[in-house]
């Protein structure tokens, strides 16, 4: 990971939250990965996603990376079908996790588009979802979080997370970490004003140079190193995001790195990695500032964590897109 420094994101300002529904959602599954379709199947009853909402594909489940020109047919086959109503996908499998340089979700939101690749430590297209205070069709994207497990129980674990954090209003803590990992550090230069700004709704804790064990009131946990330990040991709140900046958090299943995965393991709702070296732009991973006040606004989890990355083309969302532990029902 090659250091590249980036000037402060804004935080945004709270406002009126979008509303996306189960009734809004496509969920897009794999027909020849039975774990997909099972984590389909589970979705779409707990969640009531109407039948017409369901986007089925078929392609190879054995790969991480799939083929531009597989990806585009599919791609095809998805617009064809989305009902005009949908505003957001839910993919239902962790691999392929990859489409050429791009990440799956924003391949899926987006379509391949190469712009928003990099050719070794660069900048990137941007995301005109990036701390909108409008919905996601505004803008004409339609955001993507993979319901992301390598087996059943942790995906119904995931999704029974999902509807428990529902409009509970959890008190909880948001630890932001200042490592010693100077690469990886990167997001430390937003903690203050984060913390100037948000600390009135919601606890938020700097830890300086140490590593968590056993904390019992997790809803955010940011940090920036290649592996984080000790995840096991703390309790999260249904709704709780956690992500470390890496280079490969998002390869999910094969990551020399800690993945992605770890943290939904752990028992957070939602995560973030990329899939491919992005360099240390703070503007490819999430601004914790930008997603904890979207999140706190009542946005759902798919909707805050998306407004809070500027550049995702190299970026892959996991969690249950629908979880909204601050929204009013």
């Amino acid at each position: 990971m090659v250091t590249q420094g980036c000037d402060l994101l804004r935080v945004a300002p709270l406002g009126q939250p979008q509303q996306l529904t189960p009734k809004t959602l496509g969920v897009i599954v794999n027909q020849r990965d039975p774990l997909s379709v099972r984590i389909a199947d589970y979705y779409q009853a707990q969640r009531g996603i109407p039948e017409k909402n369901i986007i089925r594909l078929e392609f190879d489940p054995s790969q991480t990376v799939l083929p531009v020109e597989t990806f585009e047919e599919l791609w095809a086959t998805v617009q064809r079908q989305t009902p005009r109503s949908v505003r957001a996908y839910a993919l239902t499998w962790a691999q392929p996790y990859r489409v050429g340089c791009m990440s799956m979700t924003s391949a899926f939101a987006f379509g391949f588009d190469e712009s928003f690749c990099a050719q070794g430590c660069s900048t990137t297209a941007v995301s005109p979802y990036f701390d909108a205070m409008t919905p996601a069709d505004a803008t004409q994207i339609r955001p993507a979080m993979a319901l992301a497990a390598t087996n059943f129980d942790d995906a119904k674990a995931l999704i029974d997370r999902g509807l428990a954090a529902d409009h509970s209003f959890p008190a909880g803590t948001a630890y932001l970490i200042n490592t010693r990992d100077r690469a990886r550090n990167v997001r430390s230069q937003f903690y203050p004003e984060i913390q100037a700004q948000l600390d009135p709704w919601f606890e938020i804790q700097v830890l300086n140079g140490t590593d968590m064990v056993g904390r019992s009131d997790v809803m955010f946990y940011f940090t920036g190193r290649t592996q984080v330990p000790d995840l096991e040991t703390h309790q999260y709140r249904p709704g709780a995001v956690a992500d470390h900046l890496t280079s490969q958090g998002g390869q999910l299943t094969d990551s020399s790195q800690m993945s992605s995965l770890r943290w939904l393991e752990a028992g957070a709702t939602g995560s973030y990695g990329t899939v491919v070296e992005p360099c240390n732009f703070t503007q490819k991973f999430p601004h914790p500032g930008v997603l904890m006040a979207h999140y706190l606004d009542g946005d759902t989890l798919i909707e805050a964590y998306w407004k809070s990355v500027l550049m995702p083309g190299q970026g892959i969302f996991i969690g249950e897109p629908l979880a909204r532990p601050f929204g009013l029902q």
